[in-house]
């Protein structure tokens, strides 16, 4: 009968428990003591977040730009001498003129409208990207939680190949002793026992630089527990209907800023006049007089029709990513799904089928080597335990392969946005 693979692992092999067992011993687990949850993790790298300046002072400019596109064109002040100075009867001061204007220039089209929807779009998709590399930030420390996580439970595999090893040696010494095994054979096992010690220690050190990694994405020191039994948690519901993420939300603002862009470049098609009022000083006569006047552009050549076919493309290619980035999340999704339902039916069977007949077989060949009559050797009988310990070794590894999809699948769904508005409150 197929297992289910969106089931949890309901009971945990008694092989692994045994394993676990070890390890509390080895590493001094306090089941009491407070362990780091991968929750607890994911906020503390949220709220130490080293970018999170940076991307303050991006959403700060973009809300600068917004405020900066609503303002007016500025008027001028000009300031016109004629007839100054010169020949003839014009070179005598007080037949001078002097001109004092103010100028204005009126924008029509709605091109302040439409700048300020350019900066609006803008805003967001600086808010959304900020989002997006919030979220790649957990899943990185997501990823670093579970290797410290199979590196912790790496150990109990570790520390049970080491007690293996040295039963195993005892029991050689003891046949050497009595002249049943050559000195060979005592001295091999000690070889193991030694490569043994050797492995631990490698795994205790793995473990702790896991840590290390981990405690890095808040700056801290490594001086928290990490409960093995978490790889075991395995429970699984299929992705429903798929929703908006950040990385969707980035590229709807990318859309909606080329859309705004369109109506900014089309309302440039339109010219804006330019209004002068002002008064005019005489010196002959010491008369003033009103002026008015104004000016406009003639949209004869530069009609910029390029930069808004440049824009509409814009638009068209964003449209674009968007119908593209749903059919490729759609497709990631369905092979992280199919993969861990495979990889979490292999863990079953090697609890069930594979670790049973393994450890039946090394307790046969232990017993018989221990009756001796020469029936089984020392190295069938470290063969079938290297068998238990590659296939336990084999579930850590599984079981870490699992955790690592749902880190790929939790990015893809933005399972962990909600933590982002969390880490922003602190």
């Amino acid at each position: 009968m197929p297992i289910p693979s969106d089931a949890r692992l309901r009971a945990p092999s008694r092989h692994f428990l045994a394993a676990g067992a070890v390890l509390f011993a080895a590493i001094g687990f306090d089941a009491a003591a407070e362990t780091l949850t991968l929750p607890e993790a994911l906020t503390r790298a949220a709220v130490h977040d080293p970018a999170r300046p940076a991307i303050a002072a991006r959403v700060q400019a973009a809300e600068a730009s917004l405020r900066q596109a609503g303002v007016r064109p500025n008027p001028s002040l000009g300031l016109d001498l004629e007839n100054f100075a010169g020949s003839g009867d014009h070179s005598l001061l007080d037949r001078s003129e002097a001109t004092i204007s103010y100028q204005q220039t009126w924008e029509r089209g709605g091109k302040r409208e439409a700048r300020s929807g350019v900066a609006q779009a803008e805003l967001g998709l600086a808010r959304a990207r900020a989002k997006v590399r919030a979220l790649d930030l957990l899943a990185e420390a997501q990823a670093a939680w579970v290797e410290a996580l199979a590196a912790q439970a790496a150990i109990g595999v570790a520390e049970e190949q080491l007690a293996s090893a040295e039963r195993l040696a005892q029991e050689v010494d003891r046949r050497v002793r009595a002249a049943r095994d050559p000195l060979f054979a005592g001295e091999r096992a000690r070889t193991a026992v030694a490569q043994g010690r050797i492995a631990r220690d490698q795994a205790i050190e793995g473990a702790r630089q896991a840590r290390v990694a981990l405690a890095a994405f808040w700056g801290g020191a490594p001086d928290f527990e990490l409960d093995p039994r978490q790889l075991e948690l395995t429970a699984f519901a299929p992705p429903g209907p798929l929703t908006e993420t950040p990385d969707f939300a980035v590229l709807s603002a990318e859309r909606d800023a080329a859309a705004s862009r369109i109506r900014l470049e089309q309302s440039r098609t339109i010219q804006d006049p330019t209004w002068r009022a002002g008064v005019r000083h005489f010196g002959d006569g010491n008369e003033v007089a009103v002026i008015v006047g104004g000016s406009i552009p003639l949209g004869r050549h530069d009609t910029n029709r390029g930069n808004i076919e440049r824009a509409q493309a814009e638009r068209t290619a964003a449209e674009a990513d968007i119908v593209a980035a749903r059919v490729l999340r759609e497709r990631e999704v369905a092979r992280l799904t199919a993969r861990r339902t495979a990889t979490l039916a292999e863990v079953r069977r090697i609890d069930v089928e594979v670790l049973p007949s393994a450890e039946r077989a090394v307790a046969m060949v232990r017993d018989g080597f221990n009756r001796g009559g020469g029936a089984f050797t020392y190295l069938e009988v470290a063969d079938a335990q290297r068998a238990v310990i590659e296939a336990k070794a084999r579930r850590i590894h599984l079981l870490k392969t699992i955790h690592l999809d749902d880190v790929r699948l939790d990015r893809l769904t933005g399972r962990h946005a909600a933590l982002i508005a969390s880490a922003e409150s602190h």
